[in-house]
């Protein structure tokens, strides 16, 4: 966790209460993100893609998501590391300038450096991360039946390494693998999988064939309307 928070996209554990109020309104009133509360018409669709790729950003938080966190904020490392979030912000630039500075022995090396692994990576990482709240909300295809309009789409999936696959992940929010199929590449879940291989991570969710199998349904299903996101809302 204190690695993610490297990442620079808000304390933990109001990151998370953000990401399950995202599932429990998923494209209705209350998602702090949807690209489709915005109007009809291409006026509409687009800003709804800003609100959903930047916008909400600079909108005031949504009523009581404290209370979609009660069990992290009951964590007392994940407190401890949710306090200490500018610390973890400040190592992920602090780390590359040394790593620059010892390699090429110089202070502008350092800065160099760290312009690389923190204001690039940060820029490049955040633009992903919105893509995948706008355009796997508006373009791609869908797999499973979800009362929302999440969509998989492969651009993004490979940019976010596996997060694109967001329909998958809108039927399967527990789940640790994003990527369903085979030519689904998810190469998040492929680093969880290997944590999990050397007893870094445990109890590891995934759906089964036979979950996956009675949730399928065909390719740009109309949305039903009051239908479930299978598994709750996400972790």
């Amino acid at each position: 966790v204190a690695a993610g928070a490297t990442g620079m996209q808000g304390p933990p554990i109001k990151w998370a209460a953000v990401h399950r109020r995202h599932h429990q309104k998923s494209d209705r009133e209350g998602d702090p993100h949807s690209p489709h509360l915005h109007g009809d018409g291409y006026f509409g669709m687009l800003m709804g893609l800003w609100h959903a790729h930047t916008g909400w950003l600079t909108k005031p938080d949504r009523e009581n998501l404290d209370r979609s966190v009660k069990d992290l904020a009951g964590d007392p490392a994940m407190r401890w590391v949710d306090r200490l979030y500018i610390v973890w912000v400040l190592a992920g630039a602090v780390l590359p300038f040394l790593l620059g500075y010892l390699v090429k022995g110089t202070i502008s090396g350092g800065l160099v450096t760290a312009f690389w692994g923190f204001v690039v990576r940060i820029g490049l990482m955040h633009h992903v991360t919105w893509s995948v709240n706008s355009i796997c909300h508006r373009f791609g295809y869908r797999r499973f039946n979800v009362d929302d309009h999440s969509r998989n789409n492969p651009l993004i999936a490979v940019l976010s390494l596996g997060e694109g696959w967001h329909n998958n992940h809108h039927a399967f929010p527990t789940s640790a693998r994003h990527g369903l199929w085979w030519y689904e590449p998810d190469v998040s879940y492929w680093f969880i999988r290997g944590l999990q291989a050397i007893r870094l991570a445990r109890a590891v969710r995934v759906p089964s064939d036979a979950a996956v199998q009675n949730r399928s349904a065909i390719a740009d299903a109309p949305i039903v309307a009051g239908a479930g996101s299978a598994g709750g809302a996400a972790g």
